[in-house]
């Protein structure tokens, strides 16, 4: 392994762009058409307590993130709290997340690009692959670049989208909203359950805490400055979706095309379209930097082979880790095109899983956090999410598949603990 260790040059404005793009990504672009769908307007309370319910875990992950900085994120609370065991079965519950949730995140975008350019389903994989592997090298060169580039990336995203939302208002009706409940009620837990996925995120900055330059200060900030302006934006365009009907009038991964091109124009909603191929990147990028580490730091504590602890010696970033992403991803990209895959249960996969590891991280955070307020954020956060798995119905099957084969793995230490 490469002596040293990873290189402290975050600040936190960029803290703050990797936190945005890490959560605010295709889930922008994709779900409030489909939880429209799926709720009616009902939809918005499901946006609204989603962000409720993530403030509790954005504290605890700031609070275990700054006093306890490590690669590992999440994988390393429960290692903290539980041992060995618990750590390697979240760091691999993670990872098995991560081959699926990647392809999917830059085929949404590469869709959104695809549709207005009539591209063949080759093309817009193609186009996915492109993403994936932009931010591999990227990242490849060092976080420092990365995070530069993060921050402009966000900052022209949340300027275009906050045009949107704000010229497409005059265009909403009072109507839209009425009745509230037109799925049930039941609905709208079912769509909180999908939206997790665009709540996913906020643990990826824990994995890039050994690079902050004054985690203590930057990471709490950091994650607060981009709760507000996630959620905010989150339901901005989840309140012109359901005021528009822009949902009832096509394909819910392109309503916002629709949305735009109704209200100014073809060019506009072409502009939206390259739009959302850019802003399907800026998760990927900070999901790979933290998947990256991830996968290092369980290297380093002899999880997985010690090649993926070698650090670059000219950047100090885990290359090998991400150099190995590459076939992984174009694999899955390959089945996707092969099989035609519909991208929209698959979406229930990652976000299913993230809930598991997101209930494991929270409960060792409430064992590991001395403070009051601590242990109860956590606790609090492990219980909501807990609430929200009761409606991920047979997606459960694929975290449950992993958790059992760890188990029929390790069954002799596990007798043995």
């Amino acid at each position: 392994m490469t002596q040293g260790g990873l290189k402290k040059s975050i600040t936190w404005i960029q803290g703050t762009a990797l936190t945005i793009g890490a959560v605010l990504g295709a889930g922008i672009l994709v779900l409030p058409a489909i939880a429209a769908e799926m709720a009616g307007p009902a939809s918005l309370l499901s946006w609204l307590m989603m962000g409720l319910f993530s403030l509790p875990m954005v504290i605890t992950i700031g609070l275990m993130s700054s006093r306890y900085p490590d690669a590992g994120g999440m994988a390393a609370y429960a290692n903290r709290a539980f041992g060995p065991l618990a750590g390697n079965l979240t760091g691999l519950l993670i990872l098995s997340a991560m081959p699926l949730g990647m392809p999917l995140t830059a085929l949404v975008g590469a869709h959104y690009l695809g549709s207005l350019l009539t591209g063949s389903s080759g093309e817009i994989h193609a186009a996915a692959a492109g993403l994936l592997i932009l931010a591999i090298l990227l990242n490849y060169r060092g976080i420092e670049l990365s995070g530069r580039s993060q921050v402009l990336v966000v900052s022209t995203i949340l300027f275009i989208l906050g045009f949107t939302v704000i010229s497409s208002a005059s265009s909403m009706k009072t109507s839209a909203f009425v009745p509230l409940f037109t799925q049930g009620w039941f609905s709208v837990g079912q769509a909180m359950a999908l939206l997790f996925f665009a709540f996913m995120g906020w643990e990826m900055i824990g994995h890039l805490a050994e690079e902050f330059k004054d985690p203590r200060r930057d990471l709490p900030l950091s994650l607060g400055l981009a709760f507000l302006f996630v959620n905010l934006l989150y339901f901005a365009v989840a309140l012109v979706t359901v005021g528009t009907e822009i949902y009832k009038t096509g394909n819910p991964v392109t309503a916002m095309i629709t949305l735009v091109s109704f209200r100014w124009g073809d060019l506009a909603g072409l502009f939206v379209g390259v739009l959302g191929y850019i802003v399907c990147y800026c998760p990927i990028h900070t999901f790979i930097a933290g998947f990256s580490r991830l996968v290092y730091s369980q290297s380093r504590e002899g999880h997985f082979p010690a090649v993926f602890g070698r650090l670059h010696p000219r950047f100090q970033t885990p290359h090998i880790a991400l150099l190995s992403f590459i076939p992984l991803f174009l694999g899955i990209l390959g089945l996707s095109y092969y099989f035609s895959w519909n991208l929209k249960p698959l979406i229930g996969i990652p976000s299913t899983t993230f809930l598991v590891v997101y209930i494991i991280g929270m409960v060792s955070a409430a064992r590991i956090l001395t403070s009051t307020a601590g242990k109860v954020a956590a606790g609090l956060s492990a219980v909501l999410s807990a609430f929200v798995l009761l409606f991920a119905g047979w997606f459960l099957l694929f975290p449950a598949a992993v958790i059992l084969a760890f188990i029929y793995k390790h069954r002799k230490q596990i007798c043995v603990a």
